[in-house]
């Protein structure tokens, strides 16, 4: 067991109380809209607070990039090579959060040293078959990836139909590969739940622990992507062996410290999937 492995289970074991104790009232829970128009709620905060609070008590040196920490300056302490950098969005997908009826939601940490993730963390507390708790963990040098503590291997073909994640802000026309995807045979999710659940499902196939539907995507692309919704998929999908790259196809990371200093830090384009697959994709854009 890595240090990171005893940091996550604590995470999970209280993080597990927390949601089940917000998502039992969600129908009366009040809801805010940020300006970016994503929503807001009290459990955003509280969770976001006690995962900072853990990570601090497991490395006081600890430099936390929160989404709710309502930064609006520039990030001058990431700019220490020295100390881990700590990603947090404490629910990912919070529009499917407060709505009784959907699961597709998380809480996500990631970890990076030198601008590089080592370790993430994704708990998805009804993502699990019948709506229970699944934990997914992964140790970026060891390679090592973990579904609620078995290691699992490297992943291998996926039958059925082929689909891709290319989600979009609500509203926005498709885009002109959209239509070459499906000529090419490509189911397409556009809505947006959890863009972690997604690069998820990108790097594993989920079909042997949840009933989500679909369990697999072949290819992930999203524009304007926060670095909390991102940086834990690309953690897992480069441990497992996928390209991450932007639209450009210059490598995702190690991840440039002017991103990481912005209040909102944002990546332009990311697209993660197996090299062949993201070179392929890259062609047809």
């Amino acid at each position: 067991m890595t240090d990171f492995d005893r940091l996550w289970q604590t995470l999970a074991d209280e993080l597990k109380d927390v949601v089940r104790r917000y998502r039992e009232r969600i129908a009366t829970l009040p809801v805010t809209t940020k300006p970016d128009k994503t929503l807001l709620t009290a459990a955003d905060v509280e969770i976001e607070r006690l995962i900072s609070d853990r990570i601090r008590e497991f490395d006081p040196d600890a430099v936390i990039i929160g989404e709710e920490d309502g930064r609006d300056d520039e990030r001058a302490e990431v700019a220490d090579p020295g100390k881990l950098l700590y990603v947090i969005d404490p629910i990912d997908g919070t529009a499917e959060f407060v709505r009784p009826d959907h699961r597709e939601f998380g809480s996500v940490v990631c970890v990076l040293r030198e601008y590089r993730p080592v370790a993430a963390f994704i708990l998805a507390p009804e993502m699990g078959v019948g709506g229970t708790p699944l934990l997914i963990t992964c140790d970026q040098p060891t390679g090592s990836v973990r579904v609620d503590g078995s290691e699992i291997g490297q992943p291998s073909s996926v039958a059925g139909p082929r689909w891709a994640s290319v989600t979009r802000s609500s509203g926005t026309e498709p885009r002109g590969f959209e239509s070459q995807l499906q000529a090419a045979g490509f189911q397409l999710k556009t809505r947006t739940t959890s863009q972690t659940m997604d690069m998820v499902r990108t790097a594993i196939d989920l079909s042997p622990y949840s009933d989500a539907v679909p369990t697999h995507f072949e290819i992930f692309y999203r524009t304007r992507q926060k670095i909390w919704d991102g940086l834990a998929g690309i953690c897992l999908g480069e441990t497992v062996g996928l390209r991450a790259a932007d639209r450009g196809g210059a490598a995702r990371v190690p991840v440039d410290v002017a991103t990481l200093r912005q209040a909102e830090p944002t990546f332009d384009s990311t697209i993660l999937g197996p090299p062949e697959a993201v070179e392929w994709f890259l062609k047809l854009m």
